[in-house]
């Protein structure tokens, strides 16, 4: 695994699940934007491919992309899916937030 981002297998298989519904390569970008209610937040989209300056890392044949200006935001970081109460969805186990937000989607350094 890069050391520098990680993918749980529990995301792995939820995003090779929704690439084969969408036939879309097995391919999780994470881009992090300004804005959100703690100051940045996490993006999440299939790519179609992976671009020269991303950072990537593989689990059961899923890549994960981070593109180089984000990783300064995630480095450390899992990626992985969760079931609970509150639904379905990505989260980032991100070492860099200082703080974060209510439904997990943005954070602060």
């Amino acid at each position: 695994m890069n050391q520098e981002i990680g993918l749980s297998q529990a995301a792995a298989k939820r995003v090779a699940f929704i690439a084969d519904k969408q036939d879309k390569p097995a391919i999780l970008r994470l881009a992090v934007d300004g804005g959100g209610c703690a100051g940045f937040q996490y993006r999440f989209e299939l790519a179609e491919g992976i671009e020269d300056d991303d950072v990537t890392t593989e689990t059961e044949g899923v890549k994960l992309v981070v593109d180089t200006i984000s990783l300064d935001l995630v480095r450390g970081c899992e990626v992985d899916f969760v079931e609970n109460l509150g639904g379905k969805m990505f989260q980032v186990n991100n070492p860099n937030a200082q703080s974060g937000c209510g439904c997990g989607t943005s954070f602060s350094v």
